[in-house]
């Protein structure tokens, strides 16, 4: 029995097939194996559900795109920050910039 089911596909010639993805992937992508909660896949299924359709796996991508590009953002920021507060810092330790050391040194005369 087995025979008949597999007979018709004896015409397929295979001898210039090659092993593989059958669709390339786009450049700069990777196609990978991740573990994640099902509380997260079920938020991104139902936003593709309650949307009309579309891709979860590109909501995902969007979202930790999202977040790299947040992060690295505030963090710039942060190093402009502190560049230019470096002048006004440098050298010297203020006792007036901690709020515990102002009352300590306000308890002591200014000490």
């Amino acid at each position: 029995m087995r025979k008949v089911v597999a007979e018709k596909y004896r015409d397929f010639d295979f001898s210039r097939a090659r092993r593989g993805a059958v669709v390339k992937l786009e450049p700069g992508k990777t196609k990978i194996s991740i573990r994640l909660d099902n509380t997260v896949l079920e938020y991104f299924r139902d936003l593709v559900d309650k949307a009309g359709g579309g891709n979860y796996q590109t909501l995902i991508n969007a979202a930790l795109l999202e977040y790299v590009h947040r992060r690295s953002t505030l963090e710039i920021v942060r190093e402009v920050v502190r560049e230019e507060l470096a002048p006004y810092t440098s050298g010297r330790r203020s006792t007036a910039s901690h709020p515990r050391r102002k009352k300590r040194a306000a308890a002591n005369g200014g000490r």
